[in-house]
């Protein structure tokens, strides 16, 4: 049986660029390689596009090892988004100089975090390109891109939130007091500032008093036009991975357990440097019947947002268990080695070499029911 061709598109224009490596590397190492070709297609972090050689060369060697058998079939000149309408975009690649012969790229799989690659941008080339893609469509990945949107949608819903305000960064410059003053009437101390549109707690920061929030402030401008800033609370933090079209179901949720309480906020470090503070456990120590709403919950947040594909959805739960708040959905949630969606999979006894076949099949799906949709009239 032919294999199936699979382009893993990773790196990108975002602040999560090192972390969708990580992420691409762990997708390389436990796809099916007897059912699936994989073509790594590398963009980095300045927006330039490598060709599958010279994106090899971002994993570590045993990672590489993985596919040296295909090696010689990769395309080894410089890959091209426009141009010759032969290609259709990124559905061929040339693999010799002289560019007749051609790789077909069967099902993109985009690991890309944060911006250009997690907020409907790319999605919008792949749609373009008339090739079947990994994920939530351009819709759903822009509207879970931008929290202040995702909490719009959220609320119509039904879905409980916890208070919040946002500002742009321009209105910050021009009025930083009333901004300030903003926070304090509103939501008080603590709190977290953080950028609107990026994931994987980059320039996010906790804010004790007005001289945190100020510098937190000014972090979070460096990396979006939109920051918003949430109340803090004296609650847990539980997850819970969706996967699915029409129909999608949930895992069991799993939580992060600080160890050191005195650096309870789990930020960027604590997430990937593999400090030891904290330990994922699936699954959360609750309830079965407060689990069974957590999945209820995170199904309605996929469908608020019109995912498909996969999304990772946050939770706030009161120590006490006496509120449940939904935090944010994440449309292209972390794949790493450290992260939690696999591990929520695999603690629902799916192991993710199943989640990624799922992933693949569930693209091909998709693609298929909107290419029933008429496009003249």
């Amino acid at each position: 049986m032919e294999k199936i061709r699979v382009g893993v598109v990773f790196g990108g224009r975002s602040g999560e660029h090192e972390v969708s490596i990580r992420s691409a590397k762990t997708v390389i190492e436990q796809i099916n390689k007897e059912k699936y070709e994989v073509i790594p297609i590398a963009i980095t972090k300045e927006g330039h596009w490598l060709n599958p050689i010279e994106s090899l060369g971002l994993f570590p060697s045993h990672t590489q090892q993985l596919l040296i058998s295909d090696i010689g079939n990769y395309p080894r000149n410089s890959v091209a988004l426009i141009g010759d309408t032969r290609f259709r975009g990124l559905t061929k690649l040339e693999t010799d100089g002289g560019g007749e012969k051609v790789t077909n790229l069967d099902v993109v799989f985009p690991v890309l975090h944060g911006t250009y690659g997690e907020d409907g941008t790319i999605q919008g080339l792949f749609e373009m390109a008339g090739i079947p893609y990994v994920g939530c469509g351009v819709l759903a990945s822009s509207c879970g891109m931008d929290k202040v949107f995702m909490k719009v949608l959220f609320r119509d819903a039904g879905l409980p939130m916890c208070k919040y305000v946002w500002f742009l960064r321009s209105e910050w410059e021009c009025a930083s007091d009333t901004v300030i003053n903003q926070v304090k009437e509103k939501l008080g101390f603590p709190c977290f500032v953080k950028p609107a549109n990026l994931g994987s707690s980059v320039g996010v920061s906790r804010a004790d008093d007005e001289i945190s929030l100020r510098k937190a402030i000014e972090l979070a401008a460096e990396y979006d036009r939109k920051i918003i800033i949430e109340e803090g609370l004296d609650m847990r933090e539980i997850e819970c991975a969706v996967l699915g079209n029409e129909e999608p179901r949930a895992s069991l949720p799993g939580e992060y357990i600080i160890k050191d309480e005195s650096k309870a906020f789990l930020d960027y470090t604590e997430k990937y440097a593999g400090t030891g503070n904290n330990e994922f456990i699936v699954p959360a120590l609750i309830s079965e019947e407060l689990s069974k709403k957590i999945q209820k919950m995170a199904v309605e947040a996929f469908k608020a947002i019109d995912g498909s594909g996969l999304a990772r959805v946050d939770f706030f739960l009161r120590n006490d268990n006496s509120a449940l708040l939904i935090n944010e959905i994440n449309t292209l949630p972390g794949l790493t080695d450290a992260s939690g969606y696999p591990k929520m999979w695999k603690g629902s006894e799916l192991d993710f070499s199943q989640v990624i076949d799922t992933l693949i099949t569930l693209a091909i799906e998709r693609f298929q029911d909107k290419a029933r949709n008429k496009t003249s009239f």
